[in-house]
């Protein structure tokens, strides 16, 4: 068997400006402040002897690698963003970034907001403009019908508002 991955597909380089500001500081605080924390523990391990049995030490390492995986991939991630920050000039219609409420058959409400792929797991509201709800809900305007592929089954949701916040 071999080790050969397949290159996965790029996800959407589109991002708000909170979320942008949220990678950079988790970037800062990799980087300035836990990447040296655990570079002395290590150190500290280090000097207790045979590192070979110093779970210590082999976990503070492994750390470092995540640690160190991490500040590569937002380095690379942060290059390639680009920001959304201004609204649409036609709110009547669902686009990145905006929050939309709806509801279904049973008259079950939702609220979510449209974001793109690196901040989607931030909130429970926010959605990745990649996944099917919202591929289904962008261009659409009030009072569409929206019908999205579950695993359950097909959902039918009505949009019910659309907002834009600054």
């Amino acid at each position: 068997m071999s080790r050969y991955r397949p290159p996965s597909t790029p996800s959407s380089p589109y991002i708000t400006l909170e979320g942008v500001l949220k990678l950079r500081h988790e970037l800062q605080y990799l980087w300035t402040k836990k990447r040296p924390e655990v570079t002395q523990a290590v150190h500290e391990a280090a000097k207790q002897g045979d590192r070979s049995e110093n779970a210590e030490y082999i976990y503070g390492k492994k750390q470092l690698r995540q640690i160190d995986s991490r500040v590569r991939f937002l380095r690379k991630r942060l290059d390639v963003l680009k920001v959304v920050e201004q609204i649409p000039a036609d709110k009547t219609r669902v686009f990145f970034g905006a929050w939309v409420a709806l509801e279904n058959d049973e008259g079950e409400e939702k609220r979510y907001r449209i974001v793109g792929p690196d901040e989607f797991g931030d909130e429970d509201e926010y959605i990745s403009m990649d996944s099917p709800i919202a591929k289904a809900l962008l261009g659409k305007r009030l009072d569409e019908e929206v019908s999205v592929e579950t695993p359950g089954g097909t959902i039918n949701w009505i949009i019910v508002d659309i907002e834009y916040r600054d």
